[in-house]
């Protein structure tokens, strides 16, 4: 237990450097922001969930000592608890006796399906906690939305008014509608892909360490309980009524579509084995996705039409294959 709070304290340290590295203002400084959570993942899947849990704790007091109590909440919500629970849901596994089949002494780990619903979930959590420090209804919050991201502009810009004028915009107003509105499901967005590439980024070297004791799973057969095609709807229906409940609405969403993207990029590694122009199809759609941005609609679509007809396993009896098992 010892060496679980010595390794606990050292990844939740370092997190908090991370964490508070983005009061630099640099491009750097962003980036290791959006890491922060690595170092307490990487001790919860090598050590223990305990040290996990102690890192965030410990980051948490760190950050809050140096900028404030406010500090210790936001650490926690944005990225000390993620790290742990995702680290602890990662280890969890069970005999498969337990499940009525395979062989006595087998373990069943936690799927890599649910954990990448779970990085979108807590992903939209973080942002929903956000919400009360600009306002508690709908017009409130985006009033103080608005006056954050102005006084942003006013920063960046050196206006001592308000953003009249911004280089290359010709209506900064409609700028300022825009941001409100899209800002909240960019960022569900962007956390869970930073809350699934940690996660992945962690598995891997900790896998390289020799310290993963679970078997690295086949990514490309992972799967999605099926109830969370109808979160989904939901939040798209709530989305579509406005008001507060669609801003909720709204932020769920985007992540969830995000988790689905996902599974539509699992879908396509899958069913591109043993195809020899493989390299450059993956190759072309990660870059127009990270180019161009809107292909990933079109993964979203795969890993819906993945849930909703088992698309992996109709092309691989077509092509003779026995079909994979996630």
């Amino acid at each position: 237990m010892t060496q679980f709070a010595l390794i606990g304290i050292g990844a939740g340290a370092a997190a908090a450097l991370l964490f508070a590295s983005v009061t630099s203002g640099s491009l750097l400084s962003v980036l290791l922001f959006y890491v922060a959570p690595l170092p307490m993942l990487i001790a919860g899947l090598g050590w223990s969930h305990w040290s996990a849990l102690i890192g965030a704790l410990c980051g948490a007091v760190a950050v809050a000592a140096l900028f404030g109590p406010v500090f210790f909440v936001g650490f926690l919500a944005s990225a000390g608890l993620p790290a742990w629970w995702l680290s602890y849901l990662a280890m969890l596994a069970r005999p498969v006796a337990a499940a009525g089949h395979g062989r006595v002494g087998e373990l069943e780990w936690y799927p890599p399906g649910r954990l990448v619903m779970w990085a979108a979930l807590l992903a939209a959590l973080v942002i929903l906690l956000a919400i009360p420090n600009f306002g508690a209804d709908a017009d409130s919050f985006r009033a103080g939305m608005r006056q954050a991201l102005a006084q942003l502009l006013r920063l960046e810009t050196g206006e001592p008014g308000a953003p009249s004028t911004i280089p290359g915009v010709t209506n900064p107003q409609r700028l300022l509608d825009f941001l409100v509105k899209a800002l909240p499901l960019a960022g569900a967005v962007l956390a869970t892909i930073t809350n699934t590439l940690n996660l992945w980024l962690a598995g891997r070297i900790v896998r390289f360490s020799g310290r993963l004791a679970r078997p690295w799973p086949d990514l490309a057969q992972m799967s999605f309980p099926r109830p969370l095609v109808a979160a989904l709807g939901g939040a798209a229906i709530a989305a579509a009524l406005g008001g507060m409940l669609g801003i909720v609405g709204g932020i769920v969403a985007a992540a969830l579509l995000m988790a689905y993207a996902i599974l539509g990029f699992a879908v396509l590694h899958a069913i591109t084995r043993g195809l020899g122009a493989r390299p450059f199809l993956l190759g072309g759609v990660y870059a127009a996705v990270l180019v161009i941005g809107w292909p990933v609609l079109a993964l979203c679509l795969l890993g819906l039409i993945e849930t909703a007809i088992d698309l992996r396993a109709r092309i691989a009896r077509t092509r003779g294959q026995p079909p994979a098992h996630p």
